[in-house]
């Protein structure tokens, strides 16, 4: 991802999004975070984020979420109410972690709770209108449990099927999500129709919730009909999955026989639809969340918490299996001169290219990373002296093509040090001493004219071999 795509879907991501200090003064605030309270960027940075806190959101924050955040590192779903710039308030969910590599930074994900506390008015109205209802109010609230322990849109998926089966007594319901490339995937369930209807691309995108019968369908939607007829179905109902103005998906329930579809039935699919979009829509923003606390933001490669993971777990692996491991440091040749030349912007450019060559130089199951500055880092799981040596050569021969970076093309190469693990001979190796073993053979590189890779010695060789 570009840095260009990245700010932009940063600014417009559909929650707020903060960096504060551990102690919650604001260092940067999304787009989206500076609408829904009505300030500007130059209001808020540099002042607390309490300072937009009613009386009691300010008392919380500061005696439970900074204190939890400071103990285990994260605080998921605290609630806490926004004082707006025209005096309103904003009941928010907040999901906070503290960057492991960056520990003068906390990241924030913000979520307007409006829905959720409409949606929890609805379900008391539900309750109390009548008793016939009792049973369809548990199952939101089942589904509201259930909602909450998913982490996958598939478990979303998967839940959203079994409680709407279980509340509208279909014979079948399925949910269908929206792909990257914007189609409509079969994601939990079952489509008794797939095979027999094609695609009707006018239900499928429908903004509201829908009712088909086969009876009804014959003049509009022939082949739907005629497809509900042959898998001996009357009716079928549609739940759009819409967040703002963003198609997520559908639910679609299959019924067996005709019967009356009351205004309860309509409201019910409705809210278990907001429920389950709500859900959807949490659950990726915090593997957004995720991905950022672990990757570089300039280049989207692995950080170094991430890549010391990835070591620690290889050399694990390495013991149970005995097979070897190994280690690449790179760092760019004479990039400071790129970034004297050609400015800071180009140096970034130069970056991005070349971790997109590293990516595309290592074998499936590499790890590439980035730990700061020009160096980079490519851990080789399950691989011997003359594998790492392989990818290292591939590696170097595909830095050396030259790099276009604000319209100029710019000739760089890289030098590299390689330090395996042999389990049979370097039990007692850390993932720590791998790395500055390789990073003392990277030096050598250097030393003898950059350009090349360096082999770096065992514990009892005196020197690295280039």
């Amino acid at each position: 991802m570009s840095e260009t795509d990245f700010e932009r879907r940063y600014q417009q991501a559909p929650c707020g999004l903060l960096s504060t200090t551990p102690a919650g003064v604001v260092l940067d605030a999304n787009a989206t975070f500076l609408r829904w309270i009505g300030y500007r960027s130059e209001d808020l940075v540099g002042k607390p984020l309490t300072s937009v806190l009613d009386a009691g959101s300010q008392l919380f924050y500061e005696t439970r979420h900074v204190q939890v955040l400071h103990l285990q590192g994260w605080v998921s779903e605290v609630a806490l109410t926004l004082r707006c710039a025209d005096g309103s308030r904003l009941p928010v969910l907040v999901n906070s972690v503290l960057v492991d590599d960056r520990k003068d930074v906390v990241r924030t994900a913000v979520f307007d709770a409006t829905s959720r506390l409409h949606y929890e008015s609805e379900l008391v109205r539900a309750r109390r209108a009548a008793e016939s209802s009792e049973e369809r109010v548990r199952l939101l609230q089942d589904v509201s449990i259930a909602f909450g322990v998913t982490a996958t849109d598939e478990e979303v998926a998967e839940s959203f099927v079994a409680v709407a089966r279980e509340a509208f007594t279909a014979i079948e319901c399925s949910v269908h999500l929206r792909s990257e490339a914007g189609v409509l995937e079969l994601v939990a369930g079952v489509n008794p129709l797939a095979g027999k209807v094609p695609p009707i691309e006018v239900l499928r995108n429908t903004s509201d919730f829908v009712i088909v019968h086969a009876e009804e369908a014959e003049s509009e939607f022939p082949l739907l009909a005629a497809g509900l007829r042959l898998a001996r179905l009357e009716s079928l109902s549609i739940t759009p999955l819409i967040d703002g103005a963003e198609r997520l998906g559908i639910l679609v329930c299959f019924f067996a026989r005709r019967r009356a579809f009351d205004d309860h039935f309509f409201d019910l699919h409705r809210a278990l639809g907001r429920q389950a979009t709500q859900t959807l829509v949490r659950v990726r923003l915090q593997r957004q969340l995720q991905h950022l606390a672990l990757h570089d933001q300039l280049t989207g490669v692995a950080n170094r918490q991430l890549l010391q993971q990835s070591l620690d777990a290889g050399i694990a692996a390495s013991r149970q299996t005995g097979a070897q491991m190994a280690l690449l440091f790179l760092d760019v040749d004479n990039f400071k001169s790129i970034n004297d030349r050609l400015g800071h912007s180009a140096g970034d450019e130069v970056l991005r290219e070349l971790a997109e060559r590293l990516r595309t130089g290592v074998r499936v199951g590499d790890i590439v990373g980035r730990i700061g500055g020009d160096e980079f880092v490519v851990v080789c799981p399950d691989t011997d002296l003359d594998g790492a040596m392989s990818v290292a050569e591939r590696v170097l021969a595909l830095t050396r093509e030259p790099i276009v970076a604000s319209g100029v093309p710019v000739a760089i190469s890289v030098s590299a040090g390689v330090s395996t693990y042999r389990p049979d001979r370097d039990a007692g190796q850390t993932g720590d001493e791998m790395l500055i073993r390789a990073d003392g053979a990277m030096y050598v590189s250097k030393k003898a004219g950059k350009d090349r890779i360096t082999l770096a010695p065992d514990a009892h060789q005196p020197s690295p071999r280039t």
